[in-house]
């Protein structure tokens, strides 16, 4: 089983807390996890984004190759169509409205 999940969203909206809040969980759910350092400008308003990979085996790259990505999570639906070039073919696509 692997999953990459690519997050998008802006400073302040809590891309980074929900992301550490996955990898614990896959963490405790006894799967690897791979995560980059660089998320982006984490300042209100600034573009976030965060790769996560998700496996049952190890992984050896931290970040999601364009056309790779499995997942796409997003709290700013704009923001997330800057990432669709990472979702692979038969990926999914979750733009969520927070706040509204």
């Amino acid at each position: 089983m692997k999953t990459d999940i690519v997050f998008a969203g802006v400073g302040g909206q809590g891309i980074l807390s929900i992301a550490a809040a996955i990898g614990l969980a896959a963490v405790k759910g006894n799967l690897y996890i791979k995560q980059p350092e660089i998320h982006g400008i984490s300042q209100k308003g600034g573009e976030v984004s965060f790769h996560l990979r998700l496996s049952d085996e190890p992984a050896y790259s931290d970040m999601i190759p364009l056309g790779q990505g499995g997942l796409i999570l997003s709290v700013e639906p704009l923001e997330s169509l800057c990432y669709l070039p990472f979702l692979k073919k038969r990926g999914d696509w979750y733009p969520t409205a927070v706040g509204m």
